[in-house]
């Protein structure tokens, strides 16, 4: 079959998506919903590809056939075994050749109606790549406002409230700063645009979508030029926290980072460049103390919320406020809502 449309590959009709490239080219990336079922794992691959530089592509094929049958077979013992009669599978490998057709072929055999994406995954990838140089289908909505002013929360709340949130630190996991990592580290940038890419098919245009202020990249992740254009023209939404309330909100979300001791201290250390070195060791004393409201507290007042007024300062074309005289988690609620009747304010003015 044909992918046409990153919505349509999104929410194809079979019972199972079968990728069969190596781990690691899964592990990358992968069209939406596929398992993997390798007909060569990594070191075959490589193993097959030397031997048809180095070689010949006749012995190349010979022995990568021997080891694609070898782990057909393991597969259709194991994870396929429970599959019946009518079972549908759609089956696809880099380009659609070798590795997914042999695999098809003998799913067939079996009985199964296996079909096969054309051009593989290299048809994915250039749905997704062609989705992401265009702006996003509905008017974008920046939610802005210093370090620490919740907005990664309110916008989940937001969320859960039915308004429409692209939450780029989510798919990206990572938090957008020196600080921000995340268990389970970053996806693969192919992985994160494939994810950004489903979301933003199934936006509603006729209604607006709210985006996290972001610079162009999420930790090692590069935001592609679509999102990233729309983020700069976008109209904004700006919390406004008192810096106590920021402080004790970055200790409750940051408390895993606070939890690992050396790993902080290392963090604190990447801000040496950009501060001098008696504020870096008092920055040290606080963590030791285990006052991490007042370690964010001065991490906000003498490094983030310079840098973020001189960025505002040059970028911002006006922003509407919104208040947060609180930022405890049984505020953020109210303040979703209030975000959510700002954009569609703004959304239609615009």
């Amino acid at each position: 079959m044909q992918l046409t449309s990153v919505a349509q590959a999104a929410s194809l009709d079979f019972d199972t998506i079968i990728d069969v490239r190596s781990p690691a080219e899964f592990a990358e990336d992968h069209i939406p919903g596929a398992i993997n079922l390798p007909v060569l794992d990594d070191a075959e691959r490589a193993r097959v590809g030397t031997i048809y530089k180095q070689v010949s592509p006749f012995d190349a094929r010979k022995i990568g056939a021997a080891l694609v049958a070898q782990n057909a077979a393991r597969h259709l013992q194991g994870p396929l075994s429970d599959k019946p009669g009518g079972w549908r599978p759609l089956v696809y490998c880099w380009r659609g050749g070798q590795r997914s057709g042999s695999f098809a072929t003998i799913l067939r055999q079996v009985g199964w109606r296996a079909e096969l994406v054309e051009g593989g995954y290299k048809s994915w990838r250039g749905l997704v790549v062609a989705a992401l140089l265009e702006a996003p289908r509905a008017p974008v909505v920046v939610l802005d406002g210093n370090t620490g002013s919740a907005k990664t929360d309110i916008l989940k709340a937001a969320r859960a409230q039915g308004a429409q949130v692209i939450d780029l630190e989510g798919l990206a996991n990572h938090r957008g700063s020196i600080f921000g990592g995340m268990p389970g580290g970053q996806p693969a940038q192919k992985g994160f645009e494939s994810r950004l890419a489903v979301e933003l098919a199934a936006l509603d245009p006729a209604r607006p979508v709210l985006v996290e202020a972001e610079s162009s990249r999420v930790g090692e992740i590069s935001l592609p030029k679509g999102i990233w254009a729309a983020i700069r023209q976008a109209p904004r939404l700006r919390i406004v926290a008192p810096l106590p309330e920021r402080a004790a909100y970055l200790a409750r979300a940051y408390a895993d980072i606070a939890a690992d001791a050396p790993g902080l201290h290392a963090l604190i250390d990447r801000l040496r460049p950009f501060q001098p070195g008696e504020r870096i060791e008092a920055w040290h004393g606080l963590a030791d103390s285990g006052d991490f409201v007042a370690l964010a507290e001065g991490l906000m007042a003498q490094h983030y919320d310079p840098r973020y007024e001189k960025h505002r300062a040059r970028h911002d074309q006006g922003s509407a406020e919104i208040a947060a005289p609180s930022l405890a988690p049984e505020a953020l609620p109210g303040l979703a809502a209030q975000v959510i009747a700002a954009a569609e304010r703004v959304a239609l003015r615009g």
